[in-house]
Formats: structure tokens, sequence, C-alpha cells
């Protein structure tokens, strides 16, 4: 399937799905300073360090400590990385709840961590979010 550039198409196809698990975000001085076996769900590099967002499990296992726990919402609607106002609308429904979003791009979806006590109003929201469109 082709990724989706038509917001209207990508808020009714949205498809959020809660993963499994609690994820930590963890900031180590450098990539050199990471578990030769740790598999981040995804890493940013910036000046201050090197975030990893970990399974909290993994992260205790590493012995690193990390801010959280949040919960993993994927958006299964093949997203195109050029779309507009996706991300926007989707944390801006959070917003309106009260939520806070953590959003990341992969090639072929967004993925959303939300705080893990507010994972089942996040899923409330992002599904009457698919539901309106709007």
């Amino acid at each position: 399937m082709a990724p989706i550039t038509d917001l209207q198409q990508l808020l009714t196809g949205l498809e959020p799905r809660l993963e499994n698990g609690e994820y930590l975000f963890c900031c180590l001085p450098s990539a050199n300073d990471a578990p030769a076996d740790l598999e981040p769900f995804a890493s940013v590099r910036e000046p201050e360090g090197l975030t990893l967002v970990v399974t909290a499990e993994s992260a205790l296992a590493a012995g690193l400590r990390g801010e959280g726990p949040f919960r993993l919402i994927t958006l299964r609607v093949h997203s195109s990385l050029e779309a507009v106002g996706l991300t926007a609308v989707v944390s801006r429904a959070l917003a309106a709840e009260g939520i806070s979003a953590n959003v990341i791009a992969g090639y072929h979806h967004d993925h959303i961590l939300v705080p893990a006590v507010r994972a089942v109003d996040a899923m409330s929201a992002l599904e009457r979010l698919a539901a309106t469109g709007d």
C-alpha cells in the first residue's frame, strides 16, 4: 500500500493500537555508553546526550534509569513522511484531554508515547478522532 498524504484519509484510517509493555526515556552521554545488547525502540542524538526509548523491562535489566513509564500507541495507517497535519491533529486531540504526546515518526507509521496512567484515555480520544475524522 502506498503511503497516504490526504489528512482526512489518514484520520479515518488511523487505527490506533496500544502496544504491550511500558517504556522509559533514558539519556546517556553517548552511544558508547549504551549496553551492546540493548535494543531501543527509538533513539535521538542531541548535544546533551543520546536519548533511548526502551522497554522498562530492558532498562531495568541494563541498570538504566529514565523518565516514565509511558505506553506506546502505534497509528497503523501508512502515513507518508510528507503528510501535513496528522501529528498536529493527533496532538491537539490528546492535549484537549490533558494528555502529553511524545510523537515519533517511523518510515511506515507514526508512534505516540503517552503517560502509562493515561493510555486508556488516549486510546479513547484517538478512536473518537478516527470515528469523526476531525
